[in-house]
């Protein structure tokens, strides 16, 4: 016997990005495979060697922590985090918001997210969120978990990779028809890898002007970016190019994608709305505040120069630029007909198989085979592989269900690996299916 669990969790499944590494932790040969995980974008690069020195001297002399005694700190975060994440934002926007906004830090981007949800929309209400699909899955996964509505503006990839642009128009209708508190963005956007142009966010802030809705702009992929462009942002948008938009703009920040800080747990809500900003504090007083130690390790981000955090971000592009090129390239050698995207911004790659598999095949399907059975001899050592379906990044069910995000955050080396492992994987899944 065991006491009753909730509907909820009761029909809850594992994160799209977990259940392949969940699922590859059972496999009875676990010790003799060596796993390429490309499913979560769990970075395996340094932090930047201002962090990595905070980090050594956590129990230095000149560090809070001197004593053993870590507290917690005020709900909002700490003086020093709080003008990190400003001036990350600030330095390659070459604009000064810390007079504008205010700042919550949270624990990683994901609490924020949820507070930001909390803030615009009432649970089991009728109020709703319209997101962009496909969209990071976790903003779906969170709306469930808070019973928060939403609806879907829809974008397709078509056979050169290239996502459909947001069209302002059939975003406008949709705005009408489902008359949403609030639209939110991903400028950098994981998965697809657009990066929405500064025209477009413009036009979007109109649109929320219109309506007097919330816009709300996740940007923890704000720097990454391989266009001409520079970075886009809600913050450099002016009351000028979108007259009212000042006091209804939410970001969602995190260390974790261009500072290589994932197990920091560090994000923040930022908001140009005072009112909001008292309400996500006064609401994060139940959490009573983020992680402190990883707090004090980015906030040496405070003492850099604009010019040296600028550099920072160029190195990062550089890094990953180079991998997206090594990447696509093999992969188009080792899996001809595979549809893959060409990222302008962020660090996923999304495949569509649907030009090259049966119409039987579904992306999950071959996902459980490589995580639980599939394995590949290179180099006289076994590996696997393991990728996100893309239908948990979509808010319709049977989207996606051909397709899969890979995260670009494994070792040089072990992305060099890629292309042919997914080849291989392919051609022995595809055997399987045909036994």
């Amino acid at each position: 016997m065991s006491p009753r669990l909730s509907d909820y969790y009761k029909q809850r499944e594992p994160s799209s990005i977990r259940k392949a590494q969940i699922l590859f932790s059972s496999r009875l040969d676990l010790s003799e495979i060596d796993v390429i995980n490309l499913a979560i974008g769990n970075i395996s690069l340094p932090m930047h060697p201002a962090m990595i020195t905070k980090a050594k001297n956590l129990l230095g002399n000149s560090s809070p922590f001197k004593n053993g005694v870590v507290r917690y700190s005020s709900s909002e975060g700490t003086i020093g985090c709080i003008e990190a994440i400003i001036k990350s934002i600030s330095a390659e926007l070459s604009i000064d918001i810390s007079k504008t906004v205010n700042c919550v830090i949270t624990d990683g981007g994901s609490q924020a997210m949820e507070l930001m949800l909390l803030g615009i929309c009432d649970p089991l209400s009728d109020d709703s969120i319209l997101f962009i699909d496909p969209l990071y899955t976790n903003y779906n996964e969170f709306a469930k978990r808070l019973s928060i509505s939403s609806s879907s503006y829809y974008r397709s990839i078509d056979d050169g990779g290239n996502f459909s642009e947001i069209d302002i128009l059939e975003l406008r209708k949709h705005v009408k028809k489902e008359n949403p508190n609030g639209i939110l963005i991903i400028p950098s956007d994981n998965p697809t890898g657009q990066q929405i142009s500064k025209k477009s966010i413009i036009e979007i802030s109109k649109l929320c002007v219109e309506n007097d809705i919330w816009l709300i702009s996740d940007e923890a992929y704000r720097n990454i970016y391989y266009t001409k462009f520079g970075p886009t942002s809600i913050w450099d948008i002016s009351d000028e190019d979108a007259p009212g938009i000042m006091g209804r703009r939410i970001s969602i920040e995190s260390v974790s994608k261009v500072w290589n800080a994932c197990g920091l747990r560090i994000g923040a809500l930022v908001t140009d709305n005072e009112i909001m900003y008292k309400k996500v504090r006064s609401e994060y007083t139940a959490n009573l505040c983020a992680n402190v130690i990883g707090q004090y390790i980015f906030s040496a981000v405070a003492k850099l120069s604009s010019t040296e955090i600028i550099m920072w971000y160029e190195s990062q592009r550089k890094y990953y630029s180079k991998i997206i090129d090594d990447l696509i390239n093999g992969l188009e050698e080792m899996v001809p007909g595979l549809i893959i995207s060409k990222p302008q911004a962020a660090i996923y790659i999304v495949l569509d198989f649907k030009n090259i598999v049966p119409k039987s095949f579904i992306i999950s399907d071959f996902i459980e085979f490589c995580a639980c059975y599939g394995k590949c001899d290179i180099d006289n050592k076994m590996y696997t592989l393991l990728l996100a379906p893309m239908t948990g990044f979509y808010s319709q069910s049977k989207a996606g269900n051909k397709q899969a995000r890979i995260a670009l955050v494994e070792s040089e080396y072990k992305m060099k690996l890629v292309p042919k492992l997914l080849s291989k994987l392919l051609n022995d899944f595809n055997l399987t299916e045909l036994s």
